[in-house]
């Protein structure tokens, strides 16, 4: 079951798993969901930056507080669709870097032994994680990875949303985290 009780102190974490047909979003509340694009081609990036930026733009209402958006990093892949993954990753750390949001990247492998212990975990492993772990029964593969992304941010910050055993915790270490002032603005932006 989750651990956290949210308090003022709460850090505000979204989790970005990004895609240019469907992109997982976990909210700082936990709630999950799809982005799907509208429209074709690259006009699909300026949509899905667009809808990462609305929670960012949520994010930031809460001053004083530490936000965050926890993006998944570009896995292992034929040269093609690399490319185009990576124009939506371009696409949106340019908007979140315009609107000052910082954000860190997370491995593929990394993400998984965090969530499983196995760095090559499959999706079924992903989706078994978070049921065993939570209760949580989203069929959803892009927002579980959300879900989970979320988790890490919180899990590095010191809220963690989900017992899980050190070693597991430990993967988080390979993550460059942002650091925060006593104002709550990053010192380090990525």
């Amino acid at each position: 079951m989750p651990l956290t009780t949210y308090t003022d102190a709460t850090p505000r974490i979204t989790g970005a798993d990004l895609s240019v047909t469907a992109t997982g979003l976990c909210d700082p509340d936990g709630k999950t969901t799809t982005i799907k694009p509208k429209a074709t081609g690259d006009r699909r990036l300026p949509e899905i930056a667009a809808a990462v930026a609305e929670v960012s733009i949520s994010l930031r209402m809460f001053q004083g507080e530490r936000h965050l958006v926890v993006i998944e990093e570009l896995p292992p892949a034929r040269a093609n669709a690399l490319a185009i993954l990576g124009m939506v990753h371009g696409a949106v750390r340019a908007e979140l870097i315009s609107r000052l949001m910082p954000y860190a990247v997370v491995p593929p492998a990394t993400l998984k032994a965090f969530a499983t212990g196995k760095g090559n975990a499959t999706k079924p492993d992903m989706r078994m994680a978070l049921y065993k772990r939570t209760g949580l029964d989203i069929a959803d593969d892009n927002q579980v990875d959300a879900w989970w992304l979320r988790a890490a941010g919180m899990q590095a910050l010191g809220h963690p949303v989900v017992d899980l055993p050190a070693a597991q915790v430990a993967r988080l270490d390979k993550v460059v985290w942002p650091t925060w002032t006593l104002g709550g603005e990053p010192e380090v932006a990525r």
